[in-house]
């Protein structure tokens, strides 16, 4: 059974600057590319660093410790010393809302 929650205003998340949200006690990282919103857990599984303080380009997240790089459509580790991937969620866009499958 889906369990969507809104998270944020669509217009809160902008492109190349992803915005944290805590939803269920959960730190979850929100990216826009274009039209569309990703979500994934903000804990980057080398380092521990939070993913939102990283730099974004298109679809990949760069670790602001070490330089690991995911692929935030897929959470797939994509640059080393990443080898774990991150979890992502099922993201919704409904008029201004963003919404997540927790």
């Amino acid at each position: 059974m889906a369990d969507w929650k809104r998270v944020a205003a669509a217009s809160e998340v902008l492109e190349g600057a992803p915005l944290l949200v805590v939803v269920e006690g959960e730190d979850i990282a929100l990216f826009r590319v274009k039209n569309d919103v990703f979500a994934t857990d903000d804990l980057c599984t080398h380092a521990e660093a939070s993913l939102v303080e990283g730099d974004q380009e298109g679809f990949i997240i760069t670790c602001p410790r070490h330089g690991g790089q995911f692929d935030i459509r897929t959470g797939a580790p994509k640059h080393f010393p990443v080898f774990s991937p991150i979890r992502t969620y099922l993201v919704r866009v409904e008029d201004n809302d963003v919404y997540i499958n927790v």
